[in-house]
């Protein structure tokens, strides 16, 4: 396939670095029912990938949604969806595990199963040799809407259970029962999994208890991840530090449902970076968790990661922290190497809604952050906030712009200078599971009158202003909060078109309110309800370990405007029997975790230009992609470059004219500054055996450090294009056009060459020379050159340097 033809072709060409490709006794499709750069940020399809790849009987594929203009391809071509590693039809597989982590993704779980060739509902699939669907993630702690889909949901923690559902499913097809239904009780006997087809047929009052893993350092965790080409949403190498919270935020059902608290280890997160780090390439280290400012031993844990990386340009970043983690021993390291952007999120503009809503920090609090932050040097933080909690009022919405520019005018005391403050909004969307959830949503003409309010405001006063969309958070709300009867509305949806709801380019939501009129399903009465205290909740089957009378008593407390204090101070007998974690204050000793040898402070400084090829499916990637992968590759080989000093440091590094996507590359070049006292043999033989297939380093040569640029030294250009009848070609005489040759009917060699004034475009020339668009042929630029100043013969970039003092 002409992966050119798409939007962003890295999404579909596979062979990353770290991905594995086996077959085994059981084959699972590990399905995310959202685009690639999405899904390849997600955690939990990283860990399970892992776990289940190395289990010896069992493998695990990767499927992505595919973006629109591909989804239409596969539709007018009749191309059904296949994983990413060995283009597996997912209707072969044996299991296909969705993913539900956001409510607007349902409609997109349709969709892939219809791309697939698969049934969609569970009753149409219980005859044939249909693969098992099974789905896990937060949504499934409501799983009542999508129970018409889907066969089987795993509530919680996955690393144990999946191992007990492939095990569960390899006796079921040794047996060689063949019936669906068998498979299916196995799996309900599974503690966390709910199979509707079973447990439906059950008394009311059954529970299905969720999963959770005692301890993260005994859990697998994933040290050699996959190594997307295009940049992907969390680009970098994420540890989890921590699992569940304690602080009671009563909005937060990630809070709740993750519960209890369970820390990894310091010395075991060393480890896995150094490891992920050496294993990847990546120069940045995020550690992520619901609360990661609350780590019992962040700053020995930061201390620890600088001290191991010192002088290898590992940036650090830490998720969104609360107002009251943000202290100076935290900015310090974090800014050691270089400063990311910086999230606060205050969520409510007044003292007496962040009581409501337990978000226990003062306005003391926030100016001291403030300070601290803009003190340390920070010129980039984002503020976030909701709408629409519980007892709201306009005062509370009049609060946010006096949060806002409370940042701003603190900025200009404290730098001098602009600041970027951006601000986020959201409206809060009710959870099932947390104190709010017995509260409905504001309707939706509330929700926009305040978020006009506030946009009004903020775009007055010139803030980077950024909303939710007021529809998609009614949608959530409606499928966080539903029952059964909304797998009708999912349904007629997805008939209409939709899917891929999370985006704006693709979100109709007059194609939703056509499929509510079509079905007489009221979403709105679903969002807005309040529940009474002893009313049955669609979702009270699942068991999440917090007892329902404490969560309506917090439900209580916030009406009462009550601060209930971090349960890690007081416990107040949850349901769950939590450990104390113990505080961690001391230094780490980590010489133990240096594997990969430090910089070399006394290695030469060498000067290089490399020429490279760019071939098979990694034609496909852009320049930005291509240069990236390069990086990685030497940080992988151990190759260091030099760095450019100040705020942002950057690696010396400098490419000669790009390539558009699409067009292969067989003499590419980029000059750099390394710090080495290796020869350049060793140095191409090094970084070749960590480059993917497809990118090769071919030559290169020892430059001194006033070499003329690639970009001003190159004006000449060779290229092979080949068509399917090279007659095609139009004889126009245009400017750049130096010679055309016609080598057979498929093959015709172009030299093009800049002009003083201007540079040639290649793609716009060969648009005019042949009938149909360049990124439908098949390209190669075959060589470039550049003036000899000597004899004024037309040279390659390397041979321009071999007689280069620096050579010898």
């Amino acid at each position: 396939m002409n992966y050119s033809l798409f939007q962003k072709p890295s999404r579909y060409i596979n062979n990353e670095i770290n991905s594995i490709h086996k077959h085994g006794e059981v084959n699972v499709a590990l399905a995310f029912p959202d685009v690639y750069e999405i899904g390849m940020s997600h955690l939990g399809l990283k860990i399970l990938y892992k776990i289940i790849n190395e289990l010896p009987y069992a493998s695990a594929q990767r499927a992505f949604h595919p973006w629109l203009d591909m989804e239409n391809e596969m539709k007018n071509k009749g191309i059904l969806l296949s994983s990413l590693e060995t283009q597996t039809l997912l209707k072969n597989f044996d299991i296909v595990g969705f993913s539900l982590q956001y409510e607007l993704s349902y409609t997109s779980v349709l969709n892939m199963l219809s791309l697939s060739g698969i049934p969609l509902k569970t009753s149409e699939r219980i005859d044939g040799d249909w693969p098992l669907i099974i789905a896990g993630g937060p949504c499934t702690v409501n799983p009542a809407p999508m129970s018409a889909f889907i066969d089987a949901f795993l509530i919680g923690d996955g690393e144990e259970a999946v191992v007990e559902i492939l095990d569960a499913y390899r006796k079921w097809k040794k047996q060689g029962d063949g019936k669906k239904k068998t498979i299916l009780k196995l799996l309900s006997e599974i503690q966390g999994i709910y199979v509707p087809s079973v447990h439906n047929s059950l008394s009311s009052e059954y529970l299905v208890k969720r999963r959770f893993i005692e301890s993260l350092d005994s859990a697998p965790y994933p040290d050699s991840p996959i190594v997307p080409y295009m940049g992907i949403v969390h680009d970098r190498v994420n540890i989890e530090v921590s699992r569940g919270c304690t602080m009671g935020c009563r909005f937060c059902q990630a809070g709740i449902i993750y519960r209890p608290l369970r820390e990894r280890s310091p010395e075991n997160i060393l480890r896995i970076a150094e490891n992920s780090l050496k294993n990847t390439g990546y120069d940045e280290l995020s550690f992520t968790s619901l609360s990661a400012g609350d780590y019992s031993s962040l700053i020995p844990l930061l201390r620890g990661v600088n001290q191991c990386f010192h002088g290898r340009n590992i940036s650090l970043s830490l998720p969104s922290l609360r107002v009251g983690a943000v202290n100076k021993e935290v900015l310090k390291e974090i800014k050691t190497v270089r400063k990311t952007g910086f999230t606060i999120a205050p969520e409510a503009g007044t003292a007496r809604l962040r009581s409501v809503i337990n978000k226990n920090f003062s306005e003391e609090d926030y100016d001291r952050s403030l300070k601290l932050l803009f003190k340390e040097g920070w010129q980039n933080i984002k503020l976030y906030f909701m709408i629409g909690l519980p007892t709201e009022t306009d005062e509370d919405i009049a609060a946010i712009p006096e949060m806002a520019m409370k940042a701003l005018k603190t900025a200009k005391e404290h730098t001098g200078r602009f600041v970027n403050i951006n601000i986020g909004i959201s409206p809060f969307v009710p959870k099932p599971h947390t104190p709010f959830q017995w509260y409905g949503q504001n309707n939706i003409s509330e929700i926009k009158r305040k978020m006009n309010y506030l946009r009004e405001f903020f775009m007055r006063k010139k803030f980077k202003f950024k909303s939710h969309d007021m529809n998609m958070s009614l949608l959530e709300a409606v499928f966080a909060r539903g029952d059964e009867k909304l797998s009708f509305l999912i349904e007629k949806a997805w008939s209409l078109g939709c899917r891929l709801d999370g985006w704006g380019e693709s979100f109709d939501f007059e194609k939703w309110r056509q499929a509510m009129d079509e079905t007489g399903i009221d979403a709105s009465a679903y969002a807005e309800r309040t529940f009474e205290k002893e009313e049955r909740l669609p979702w009270d089957f699942i068991d999440t370990g917090i007892k329902k009378q404490i969560l309506y008593k917090e439900y209580e407390n916030a009406l009462k405007e009550s601060i209930t204090p971090d349960c890690m101070i007081s416990c107040y007998a949850c349901g769950l029997n939590c450990k104390k974690i113990k505080q961690k204050d001391n230094e780490m000793e980590t010489s133990d975790f240096i594997k990969t040898p430090p910089v070399d402070a006394n290695a030469p400084t060498q000067y290089l230009r490399i020429e490279f090829s760019k071939t098979g499916v990694l034609r496909y990637l852009s320049h930005f992609e291509i240069t990236t992968a390069l990086l990685r590759a030497m940080r992988r080989a151990g190759i260091y470059l030099e760095y450019s000093k100040g705020f942002h440091p950057f690696p010396k590094m400098s490419f000669g004219p790009a390539l558009s996507v699409g067009i292969s590359g067989m003499r590419e070049y980029f000059d750099m500054e390394i710090s080495s006292a290796s020869g350049i043999d060793y140095t191409i033989s090094r970084i070749n055996d960590f480059l993917p297939e497809g990118l090769k380093i071919k030559n290169a040569i020892l430059i001194t450090a006033k070499e003329q640029s690639l970009s001003s030294f190159i004006s000449r250009y060779e290229y092979e294009i080949k068509c399917s009848d090279s007659s095609v070609v139009n004889n126009k005489s245009l400017s750049g056009v130096e010679n055309i040759e016609i080598v057979d009917n498929n093959t015709v060699r172009i030299i093009l060459a800049d002009k003083e004034d201007k540079k040639v475009k290649a793609s716009e020339i060969f648009s005019e020379l042949f009938s149909v668009p360049s990124r439908e042929l098949d390209i190669t630029r075959l060589a470039m050159y550049g003036k000899n100043a000597s004899d004024n013969s037309w040279v390659t970039p390397v041979e321009r340097c071999l007689t280069c003092p620096a050579k010898s």
